[in-house]
């Protein structure tokens, strides 16, 4: 009996990783067509294909007037678990995609890459597994923004703020010296370095910095690393409500300011005017935009900014491409319309970092 168990077990895991490996075909073709009418045959989701749909039809209208042509489109997956049953029938699945676009604009080529963590719910029917619900594992919006760490206001030094959590305890409690040669040092004429910005971003895009704690909501701690490496300076208060500073962790303590990991803190440190350290100017324009600067993003346009990315390359129409986390991407084209999380009602704001500390 245990054996014809095992063997059902094994063919059970086998027609899902073979549903599962036709489904990243099928995605990977969606991507390159811009259009998500093959998915229909093996994803009965209704929603998930109306999401999907919006969001190609909005990258090929965003290519075109651009001048932006895709030649090459990869997708990879790896199969994170197969979960029990449910008492549905459906069989959870975490599945990690892994999407690099190649495209060609003026005569030069450039890719472009996002990582992308999802749950599939696989049911049966008729001796075939098919797709019945797809949900992003972690988005770059999630579900009830209100309750999101990335999206709450700042709270005040008795406020009941949770910030985001961390994934594990990874960092030292707290950093020497050497890793912090400018740690709440406000000397004058340190010159931000963009290029040890942009090349930081470029290193730790898809895999954690094991200096730093790894985030749930990971977006704006990344970019505050990518800022400290271009030698930011720190401003250390010791108030999580104040400054711009990161300690680590202590016997379960965090120890990081709500500027350092929450998006829209982020963005209202950046907005605040100030005589020395970390310092920025809102511009209007993209072309004032450089390497290591940020763009923050505002997904309903209600002034709660939930994203942040960084600047690490320009189109050749000289546009920026953004690095960020969360949903971990590469050189991304900057207004994120090939995101979920984008609405006809988001704002963005335009930060160019001081030259000089």
């Amino acid at each position: 009996m245990s054996g014809r168990k095992s063997a059902d077990l094994g063919g059970m895991a086998e027609g899902l990783r073979a549903a599962v490996h036709d489904y990243v075909k099928h995605v990977n073709q969606a991507e390159i067509e811009l259009k998500a009418d093959g998915l229909t045959g093996i994803v009965s989701d209704c929603d998930y294909l109306a999401r999907t749909g919006r969001r190609l039809s909005r990258l090929e209208e965003r290519d075109r007037l651009r001048g932006a042509y895709p030649e090459r489109h990869e997708s990879r997956a790896r199969l994170l678990h197969i979960g029990a049953t449910e008492r549905d029938g459906e069989v959870p699945v975490r599945l990690e995609l892994h999407f690099k676009r190649t495209l060609a604009q003026r005569g030069a080529g450039y890719a472009e890459e996002r990582l992308e963590t999802e749950r599939l719910w696989l049911a049966e029917a008729n001796g075939r597994w098919q797709i019945a619900r797809i949900e992003p594992e972690i988005a770059e919006r999630r579900s009830g923004a209100s309750g999101d760490p990335e999206t709450e206001d700042v709270p005040q030094e008795n406020g009941r703020f949770q910030p985001p959590q961390a994934v594990k305890s990874v960092s030292v409690p707290y950093l020497n010296d050497d890793l912090l040669p400018y740690f709440n040092q406000h000397r004058p004429s340190i010159p931000y370095r963009r290029d040890l910005a942009a090349a930081y971003a470029d290193r730790w895009w898809q895999q954690p910095n094991p200096a730093y704690e790894n985030m749930q909501v990971n977006c704006t701690n990344y970019v505050s690393q990518c800022l400290f490496a271009g030698h930011a300076p720190m401003n250390y208060t010791g108030k999580r409500a104040s400054g711009w500073w990161y300690k680590g962790r202590s016997g379960g303590q965090e120890l990081w300011s709500y500027s350092w990991a929450v998006a829209d803190a982020l963005q209202r440190y950046l907005s605040a005017a100030r005589a020395g350290g970390l310092r920025a100017t809102p511009v209007d324009a993209l072309w004032q935009l450089k390497l290591g600067d940020v763009i923050c993003y505002d997904w309903e346009g209600d002034g709660r900014y939930g994203h942040n990315t960084i600047v690490t390359a320009f189109d050749r129409e000289g546009m920026p491409l953004v690095n960020a986390n969360t949903v971990s991407s590469r050189h991304r084209y900057w207004d994120y319309r090939d995101s979920y999380a984008w609405t006809p009602r988001t704002r963005y704001r335009f930060f160019h970092i001081a030259d000089l500390f």
